[in-house]
Parts: structure tokens; C-alpha cells; sequence
């Protein structure tokens, strides 16, 4: 039985091992916190309104925008974190995709001349 236990822990921490780095460009506030060693939900939530408010982070380092997140804790999940999506739309971009409202006709497209 010992060893069946010993087996399982082994297991389920090797599956932990290769788990993917959580995307921050996607991820809730939970999955954030849950995910980053020395991140609690206000930080996490912090970093999705960060997030909302001035788009998208390029870089891990784009973490740093939020007050509470400096270099160690960065350097604590740099291998359990990733910014590979382009994720929601930033700001600019949101508005831009609004659809127009019911009832109203986007321009003619204008062909230039030949």
C-alpha cells in the first residue's frame, strides 16, 4: 500500500511537471492566483484589470505594470507562466470591434480606380 501511495505522488507530480505555462493574456484571476507562487486573489485581479484597462502584456516582465509585482516574484514563476496569446482585445481594439447598433448600414466599400 506504501508504495502504490509513493507511486501515486510520483505520478501526479510528474503530470504537474509538464503541465503548460499558464497563459496571462487568458487567464482568470483565479487560475493567476492559484498558478503564481507568492500571488494571492488581489494581486491576481489586480493583474487582469491591469490587463483590461491598458491591453494585452508582450513579455512576462509587462507583469511588472502592476503595483505588488517586482523581479522576485517574477523570478519565483518565469517556468509557470507565459504571455503566447494575443487574448482579449486591447482597449483601442475593443471599441473599434463594437458592432454598429441594430438598424444601421456600415459604408459602401470604395473600389480605387484602376
Amino acid at each position: 500500500m506504501e508504495k502504490l501511495f509513493a507511486l501515486f505522488v510520483l505520478m501526479f507530480f510528474s503530470i504537474a511537471a509538464w503541465a503548460e505555462p499558464l497563459d496571462i493574456n487568458t487567464a482568470t484571476a483565479e487560475e493567476i492566483a492559484a498558478t503564481m507562487t507568492g500571488v494571492g486573489k488581489a494581486k491576481a485581479e489586480a493583474i487582469v484589470k491591469e490587463r483590461e484597462a491598458h491591453g494585452n502584456f508582450k513579455s512576462v516582465d509587462d507583469l511588472k505594470r502592476v503595483k505588488g509585482i517586482k523581479e522576485g516574484i517574477l523570478s519565483k514563476n518565469r517556468d509557470k507562466i507565459t504571455v503566447k496569446s494575443d487574448g482579449a482585445a486591447s482597449p483601442a481594439s475593443a471599441a473599434a470591434a463594437t458592432p454598429a447598433p441594430a438598424g444601421t448600414t456600415a459604408p459602401a466599400a470604395v473600389k480605387p480606380p484602376h
